[in-house]
């Protein structure tokens, strides 16, 4: 136990201090950045569905009311990382990046048989990161460069509780604690003599803390039919931080600080059936009201959906042949942009497997994500993402 507990506070330093390695995407200069996915790795591959997902295999931060359908003697970690490539084209040509980081971590473990669960965790909230230049003239004869830089981050470590009220509804609630830094650097440059360069420094700071809760509604039918439906809830709420804008001209030198920052009001809404533990079929709806947020001196921002739906397959969980027991995925999410400087939807296909340990309940996972956005700039991006979902009976009385 001393092990796993001191594995899992240095992976949340190396989460904390890498998250601003996570992308090299130039749409990554907006607002907060790219926003995270707070999916696990089991339902990525499913399209990223969660909201109507119960499951003892998985620890589903998605949806806390989830959390009370893990087993009464069972500790469950899940720890992930990835690598994504990414090609962009535009006019002017193509390039390729690679990336690779520590995606998120989490525990889980019953507090009261099956009636109380707790969660824990860290992820990211959005990460930042792109360098790149664009050079041009104006009637030819005025040459200049429009250079663009940025880093950093917010990392939120959560924790959670789920409470079953009934023996077919469950309500839960996670608290997350959000932090980090974003930087974002923009300059104008001439290289013609009597033009004045001009360059924006911009600075966002957060330590804040924000809520989500949730409830599901499930039941099993003749032990061969379950279904469940969930939904999730968030406050529009005010960010404690502070976003500096720093315009330096041949003028001047110019700061300004505007407050506050919000992270919106968002719902959700999801729905899954799961026929013999071996098909489960699953569709989430998620609304972000990012247009109503007051942030970054302006913005225009916008509010946003999101769709995903999934399949898992399992021939048979409880089959002696290996092949029969291991989990086959397929899903598919479409997401509007919350900046409307990129206005554009961003379409995804994945397809993943897991693993299955014999003799044990921990299976690791694999995901292959095939996504495209932009239009002037397309960006086309292909993920994949590893993880290890430890199932351990910690809590189970033997018997001398």
């Amino acid at each position: 136990m001393k092990r796993i507990f001191v594995t899992y506070l240095l992976a949340c330093l190396a989460l904390a201090v890498s998250a601003q390695n996570m992308t090299s995407s130039p749409y990554s200069r907006f607002a907060y950045g790219d926003l995270g996915d707070d999916a696990p790795n089991t339902q990525r591959g499913m399209g990223g569905v969660g909201i109507g997902m119960r499951s003892n295999k998985a620890i589903n931060p998605l949806q806390p009311a989830s959390y009370t359908a893990c087993d009464s003697v069972t500790f469950m970690f899940d720890l992930a990382g990835s690598v994504m490539w990414t090609n962009y084209a535009d006019a002017s040509g193509q390039r390729n990046r690679a990336n690779g980081n520590l995606e998120y971590l989490s525990l889980q473990l019953p507090i009261y048989k099956r009636y109380i669960a707790l969660s824990a965790g860290v992820m990211p909230f959005s990460s930042v990161g792109y360098n790149f230049a664009l050079s041009d003239s104006i009637n030819s004869d005025y040459h200049y460069t429009m250079t663009y830089a940025g880093e950093g981050g917010i990392t939120e470590v959560f924790g959670g509780l789920s409470f079953n009220i009934m023996n077919w509804f469950a309500v839960g609630a996670n608290a997350y604690y959000m932090f980090g830094e974003v930087s974002n650097y923009r300059a104008l440059t001439f290289t013609d003599a009597g033009m004045h360069d001009v360059a924006l420094y911009s600075t966002l700071h957060i330590s804040s803390v924000r809520t989500r809760v949730g409830a599901q509604f499930f039941h099993n039918f003749d032990d061969k039919h379950a279904f469940t439906i969930g939904a999730i809830w968030e406050p529009k709420l005010a960010l404690h931080g502070d976003y500096q804008v720093i315009e330096t001209n041949w003028l001047d030198t110019v700061q300004s600080v505007n407050e506050p920052m919000e992270v919106p009001m968002q719902w959700g809404v999801g729905a899954s059936y799961t026929w013999h533990q071996r098909l489960t079929l699953a569709f989430d709806y998620t609304w972000q009201g990012w247009g109503d947020v007051q942030a970054f001196n302006g913005q225009n921002l916008q509010s946003r959906s999101i769709y995903a739906i999934g399949a898992e397959y399992r021939h048979d969980p409880f089959g002696r042949n290996y092949v029969d027991r291991m989990c086959w995925r397929v899903g598919a999410k479409m997401t509007d942009s919350y900046q409307q400087s990129i206005n554009s939807k961003e379409f995804m296909v994945s397809i993943g497997i897991g693993f299955p340990l014999r003799n044990s309940a921990t299976v690791f996972n694999a995901t292959v994500e095939y996504g495209h956005r932009g239009m002037l700039l397309k960006e086309n991006y292909m993920k994949l993402t590893i993880n290890a979902a430890i199932n351990e009976n910690w809590f189970f009385k033997r018997k001398l």
